[in-house]
């Protein structure tokens, strides 16, 4: 989309320069302010195809979650998945996934997906320079591929995209995915009230992101479980939830191998 709307711009101010300069430069603006703001929108394929909400018409919902997987966290929310027979794809961060390998089978075990979501959850990485981008997203593919998943999703960090990302997954044949539900609950450092602000942000076809994190207080850990288990328990009452694979129409992961324990 970038390529075509930036062709588009410098046509029609090549075309409007003799006899409206202002106009010129105002078109050429307009495009220099798009490719600012666009890596900041999370459902604006502008740089690359991003998928963000259910395709082909399908209205079910899938639940994602970010930045694990974490001994104090994951288990818990297995349990509560399993609980409510919900699955869900993690958007696992690479060192995470080195440092607890079990964690990664549970989650296949149990029968959720794993996609890639950086190596270290860098909030600059998409400032940073190709081969960086490169070596972070495939240095992460390494390591699930060692524990038996080939990953075929990615999610940049907070959402955000840059124009070197396209190909950087093309070579690494991976497939943007982000979401049309967020509550910005910080990493589980806003977590009052959950349940209820996702339950009132969600409709038919959207892909929720939560956090596998635990609160900071801890506190604060049992409430931010029993609002999961709220959440989950609303969801299945108004909505069809379904594996994030299903909503997309598109396969999050393969496994290439036996387990390695």
């Amino acid at each position: 989309m970038a390529e075509r709307i930036g062709l588009a711009s410098i046509t029609l101010a090549a075309l409007v320069f003799t006899v409206a300069p202002g106009l010129s430069i105002l078109s050429l603006s307009c495009f220099l302010l798009l490719c600012f703001i666009a890596p900041f929108l999370p459902r604006f394929s502008f740089f690359l195809p991003i998928i963000h909400c259910g395709r082909n018409g399908v209205t079910a919902v899938a639940l994602t979650f970010d930045d694990g997987p974490s001994p104090s966290s994951t288990p818990d929310i297995l349990r509560i998945l399993a609980r409510h027979k919900i699955k869900a794809a993690f958007f696992v961060i690479g060192r995470q996934a080195a440092a607890y390998p079990e964690l990664i089978h549970d989650i296949i075990a149990q029968g959720h997906s794993i996609a890639n979501h950086s190596y270290k959850h860098d909030s600059l990485l998409m400032l940073r320079s190709y081969d960086k981008l490169q070596k972070d997203i495939l240095t992460t593919q390494e390591i699930l591929e060692n524990l038996g998943v080939k990953a075929l999703l990615f999610r940049p960090p907070a959402g955000i995209t840059n124009p070197r990302l396209k190909g950087v997954l093309s070579k690494a044949g991976l497939i943007t995915v982000n979401f049309s539900c967020r509550i910005f609950d910080r990493g589980n450092k806003n977590i009052r009230g959950l349940a209820t602000r996702v339950m009132n942000r969600l409709r038919p076809g959207d892909i929720i992101m939560l956090h596998d994190t635990c609160p900071r207080q801890e506190s604060l850990k049992q409430y931010w479980l029993t609002e999961l288990d709220q959440l989950f328990r609303n969801m299945r009452k108004k909505h069809t939830i379904l594996p994030l694979e299903e909503v997309i129409q598109q396969p999050v992961m393969s496994l290439i191998q036996a387990y390695k324990k």
